[in-house]
């Protein structure tokens, strides 16, 4: 679904992603795990063509994203942020109902659309759909951005950080819906992360990124049990905070 190759960025104070190269099956979701600065937003932002590689290539359904019309990519890529990105002036509906609207869709077929992703999202729509950004909880507003990001139908999603924000309880009760929501809908999906313990519940594989290059790239079995130094210490601080 999506391929990086051989992808370097420089910002201009200094390289971003030192010659990375990663391939996402489809259907996979793959967990872009590092530090602040690492390159994990940078990459995600090459996919759906917000940033453009200073060199090598980033590839999308094996077409260059230099070759893709922008607007068309995006339209195809789901994209969920940290806090959302809701339009605080529209409603549940009129958010969720954005891409399809764009896209041309009949307003029976929006109104419909939106209704099913509430229900996925476990949001009633009799009662979240007139609803404001501002009158729901981070929970709340997390799972109307997800379900805004599916409301098209794309193959790909992006996910930057989304539960960031949350609670630790809430963090971990939309962890596990993302799970059971990106295997049931057999969706491909990128994930950013900072929080090891995240990557291990979430993805498919882990990318680690450190000073832009991929350093592992594991499944989260495998990750745990890297010889790799960064890995390693992932790893060991995760065990320091559970122990009793």
């Amino acid at each position: 679904m999506v391929s990086f190759r051989d992808v370097s960025y420089d910002a201009g104070g200094g390289a971003v992603l030192r010659n990375f190269t990663l391939d996402v099956k489809t259907g996979e979701t793959v967990a872009l795990l590092g530090a602040s600065g690492a390159g994990k937003t940078t990459a995600l932002k090459m996919v759906n063509a917000l940033v453009m590689p200073s060199s090598g290539g980033v590839l999308v359904e094996g077409r260059n994203t230099r070759e893709w019309d922008p607007i068309r990519l995006r339209r195809r890529t789901g994209y969920v942020i940290q806090e959302t990105g809701l339009f605080p002036h529209y409603t549940v509906a009129g958010n969720i109902g954005l891409v399809p609207r764009l896209e041309g869709w009949p307003a029976d077929r929006i109104r419909a659309r939106v209704d099913e992703m509430l229900e996925l999202v476990s949001l009633p729509p009799g009662e979240f759909r007139h609803r404001l950004p501002r009158q729901l909880s981070g929970g709340q507003r997390q799972r109307v951005g997800v379900a805004r990001a599916l409301a098209a139908d794309p193959p790909l999603l992006l996910l930057d950080e989304p539960f960031g924000a949350l609670d630790p309880l809430t963090r971990a009760a939309l962890q596990r819906e993302f799970v059971t929501l990106t295997r049931r809908l057999g969706k491909t999906a990128l994930f950013v992360t900072h929080d090891l313990r995240e990557a291990l519940r979430v993805a498919s594989r882990i990318a680690l990124l450190i000073d832009g290059r991929l350093e592992v790239l594991a499944s989260p079995g495998e990750f745990v049990d890297s010889p790799n130094e960064g890995a390693r210490a992932l790893v060991e601080s995760l065990e320091w905070r559970l122990a009793p």
